[in-house]
């Protein structure tokens, strides 16, 4: 035979406290418990012979008494009233409870409507319930779906749901699931006990594997009641008892294996009470090769400030996340202390269950709380990060946080590094205040721990990074090759465009099809265009690009788009003693020659057209070779065919030049 024993079999690190506190206060005076100190007789039968008496109400108090408050805690109520007695208070509630009182605080003033997920009764949830004013009590599912059916549309929407302590997981889930279905805007804390979880599950498994289950504790205590039943959903035998002698005589020889848990409130020395009494030649077997003794001292291991401690996040509340450190202190991370970022969110940062590495800032052994930080664990780390890229010479991101009279500051990882103005890249007597919050690259140049100086230069990166792109671009480029780049400056006589780390030239001639008398009639400084080398000379480091294209060509357009005959809106842009010209499309103009105008003999053309005006034509000849088009308003004017032949007659005709900006 053999028997297993849960690793976290007895008390949990709150009831521990609390009987610490009950031990400390009865050798300094008369001491009275508020309710039973914890749910096992044994326990309040030893205080009572120390003196210890157990009192029902505040006011049963004896004056000057010191009063503890049991580990279930209570009420505000309750606490102003031991205050106005005058009674001294040794606050024994267990951090974890106390956690849940803060949140139902806040909650309610917030205006939150407060389920309690518990049995209703229990002192800890009463006590929970004291800190609220519109709480309701739900012990299962079922109940909560029959208070949702009768809960106004207001209530659903201001919902916050906590439970007791020692919930079981399965119900949690169950509830959680079934408000998210109905109600909008609820808010869910998931305030099960680690420690209680840890021994469920443990219980559980225990269970499945081993032929009969030892569940010791007080009747009276509802974790211990809930491990009996986790126990019998997976083994057909299991017995509930309080002490050894209430063990079956068939277990303290039986030849199969038997496993061994207790409830929170139970002693470590009932525990080895029932395991000596089932064999003498027992081989005990638990989750580690320690023994008993060294499992409950691992327990209650003490923490200093300054020590790095791992740990499981078990709440995540808006204001701070709380983790089990496996010790007789509740951990919490106040928000401020979760990241340099301030806008950042626990939520984003954690989930329930996940390890995690954190700074110990403070210990308080009266509240049994430890107050942690990952910030400034991180920054610890990434100040050997930093250090590292200092000696590696690697190139580290920051984002830009703080400007002042010598430069920029940026947070790498949360160290602060200082950027001179010279290592900015920003021009002299250029506005910095562009920088701010952007993410940057940067080389580290200077380190210095003790004074927590550390110095950066994004312009040794950039210059970097240009270089090596000057490389790759002349190891690469040819003429015809094509760049996506951007515009850098603009001369008279020309846009200089960056190719990737190059600059390139597009004279003005090759920025657009028409005669144009400044590049910034087609581009400005920022524009991202298609260009693509027309010519370079490695040795000067000259590269000329080109930025129109044939299918961007008026004409080449034109051709594709209209023919003899067509109907065309145009505008005149021009005119002349022997016509007007008409543009047809940006960079491309029709003459409409005098006998063409009107369907009678006119002077000039001003006679009837002005410049600027929009008429319908009709293209009545169209010379490819010579980019020459003839147009005619006449020939929409009468049914009768365009008559050009007047156009021989006109003196000078083969002098005029059919104005197309596309040649």
């Amino acid at each position: 035979m053999s028997v297993r024993l849960a690793k976290t079999a007895g008390y949990c690190f709150g009831v521990d406290r609390a009987v610490q506190l009950v031990e400390r206060a009865a050798g300094e005076g008369e001491v009275v418990t508020l309710g039973s100190i914890i749910h096992n007789r044994h326990v309040v039968d030893k205080f009572k012979a120390m003196g210890v008496q157990v009192i029902d109400r505040p006011e049963e108090a004896p004056p000057q008494a010191t009063v503890v408050i049991r580990a279930h805690g209570v009420g505000r109520a309750v606490m102003q009233q031991l205050a106005a007695q005058g009674n001294p208070i040794v606050d024994a509630t267990c951090p974890y409870v106390k956690r849940i009182h803060r949140i139902v605080e806040d909650a309610t003033a917030r205006g939150r409507k407060i389920l309690i997920l518990g049995t209703p009764h229990h002192p800890e949830v009463m006590a929970i319930a004291g800190w609220g004013q519109d709480c309701t009590i739900v012990e299962n599912d079922k109940e909560l779906q029959k208070i949702l059916l009768r809960m106004n549309e207001r209530d659903k929407n201001r919902l916050t749901l906590v439970c007791q302590t020692t919930s079981i997981e399965e119900m949690w889930n169950c509830c959680t699931n079934l408000i998210k279905k109905e109600c909008t805007n609820a808010e869910f804390f998931d305030t099960i006990c680690y420690a209680t979880e840890n021994r469920q599950r443990e219980a559980r498994q225990l269970a499945q594997a081993c032929e009969a289950m030892v569940v010791i504790g007080d009747g009276n205590s509802a974790n211990t009641r809930h491990l009996a039943q986790i126990c019998q959903e997976h083994c057909g035998r299991v017995v509930f008892i309080e002490q050894a002698d209430e063990l079956p005589d068939e277990l303290r020889k039986a030849d199969f294996p038997i496993g061994v848990t207790a409830g929170a409130s139970t002693p470590a020395w009932i525990i080895k009470e029932v395991v000596g009494n089932m064999n003498d030649e027992i081989k005990m077997e638990t989750a580690q090769t320690e023994d008993f003794e060294a499992l409950l001292e691992q327990s209650l291991k003490t923490i200093n400030s300054g020590d790095k401690v791992t740990g499981i996040v078990t709440g995540i509340a808006g204001t701070e996340v709380y983790v089990d450190l496996g010790t007789k202190h509740a951990g919490y991370i106040p928000t401020s202390e979760l990241s340099e970022d301030p806008t950042v969110k626990p939520a984003d940062l954690f989930k329930i269950g996940d390890e995690i590495e954190v700074y110990v800032v403070r210990v308080n052994d009266a509240e049994g709380t430890v107050m942690l930080s990952k910030k400034r664990l991180d920054a610890a780390k990434m100040w050997d990060t930093v250090e590292a890229a200092y000696e590696n010479k690697d190139v580290v991101e920051g984002t830009i946080v703080d400007i002042n009279k010598g430069g920029l500051v940026a947070s790498v990882k949360g160290v602060r590094v200082f950027i001179p103005a010279s290592q900015t890249g920003v021009p002299k007597d250029g506005d910095m205040s562009v920088m701010l919050h952007k993410t940057v690259k940067m080389r580290i140049t200077e380190v210095n721990r003790s004074r927590r100086r550390v110095v950066g230069s994004i312009r040794a990166v950039a210059a970097e990074e240009r270089r090596a792109a000057i490389e790759k671009i002349w190891s690469e480029i040819e003429v015809g090759k094509k760049y996506h780049g951007t515009v850098k400056s603009l001369t008279s006589y020309g846009a200089f465009v960056d190719i990737g780390g190059v600059d390139g030239m597009v004279h003005v001639s090759e920025l657009s099809w028409r005669r144009i008398k400044n590049p910034a009639e087609v581009v400005k400084v920022g524009d991202e265009i298609d260009v693509f080398v027309i010519a370079l000379d490695p040795e000067k480091k000259k590269i000329s690009l080109g930025y129109k294209t044939a299918e961007t060509n008026p004409w080449n357009i034109f051709l594709n788009n209209y023919k003899v005959g067509d109907v065309v809106h145009a505008k005149i842009v021009k005119l002349m003693t022997f016509g007007a010209f008409a543009e047809i499309i940006d960079g491309v103009d029709g003459l409409i020659h005098i006998s063409q105008i009107a369907d009678r003999r006119i002077g000039k053309p001003e006679d009837v057209l002005a410049e600027g005006q929009e008429v319908d034509c009709q293209i009545i000849g169209i010379d490819a070779e010579a980019k020459r088009i003839s147009l005619s308003i006449r020939a929409l004017l009468t049914a009768e065919p365009a008559q050009t032949e007047e156009e021989e007659d006109v003196e000078g005709e083969d002098e005029v030049v059919y104005s197309t900006d596309a040649e």
